[in-house]
């Protein structure tokens, strides 16, 4: 995965409470075996309307999703922080999540970040009021500044570490390889071993 760093974007606002995981990428899309092409579905019933945010030019490539309370609630589908990201997001702001979505969002290096209610509402008052407004979201600092703008919000030191360097779950365990082949060089052969 990516690693993430200090990004600097466009927002998108989508000021909207308890958007569900079914309403992010629809039960029909989960057919895929990939966890890549999922963008082209995000919010699909809710881009039939024409006026949706992301299907407003101004909101084209905005990078960072600003939205309401309990986002990425429901199912605890995987495919959802894969359809944000694939469709170019890298971070989502709100003022909380749903725990499983969190955690999904952190497995792929998409950056889920809390704010308070007032934040969150002023940095929507801003991506609806100036599409362009310039956004940087930058993990070492644990900040979200624009050129009116700037808030810290809290990560888990385990979790900075992982999207700051990149690394999935594979990657993670991939750290200790050294004493997985220790272990493993140890073992009687008549055990079983990962070779």
């Amino acid at each position: 995965m990516e690693p993430f760093g200090r990004i600097t974007g466009t927002m998108a606002p989508l000021p909207r409470a308890n958007v569900d995981t079914d309403q992010i990428i629809p039960k029909q899309f989960l057919k895929r075996i990939e966890r890549t092409g999922f963008g082209p579905f995000l919010f699909h019933d809710w881009r039939q309307d024409p006026d949706f945010v992301l299907n407003r030019p101004e909101h084209a490539g905005a990078t960072v999703l600003v939205t309401g309370p309990n986002f990425g609630s429901g199912s605890s589908r995987e495919h959802a922080p894969w359809a944000l990201q694939d469709a170019g997001f890298r971070a989502i702001v709100a003022p909380s999540f749903a725990d499983i979505f969190r955690n999904n969002c952190h497995k792929i290096g998409l950056l889920p970040v809390e704010l308070k209610d007032a934040e969150v509402a002023e940095l929507t008052a801003l991506a609806e009021a100036i599409p362009a407004t310039e956004v940087v979201v930058d993990l070492d600092d644990q900040t979200i500044t624009t050129p009116t703008f700037q808030a810290h919000f809290d990560i888990d030191g385990f979790v900075k570490h992982r999207l700051r360097n990149g690394l999935d779950d594979v990657a993670l365990t991939l750290e200790h390889e050294a004493a997985i082949a220790a272990f493993e060089d140890s073992r009687p052969p008549f055990k079983p071993s990962l070779a």
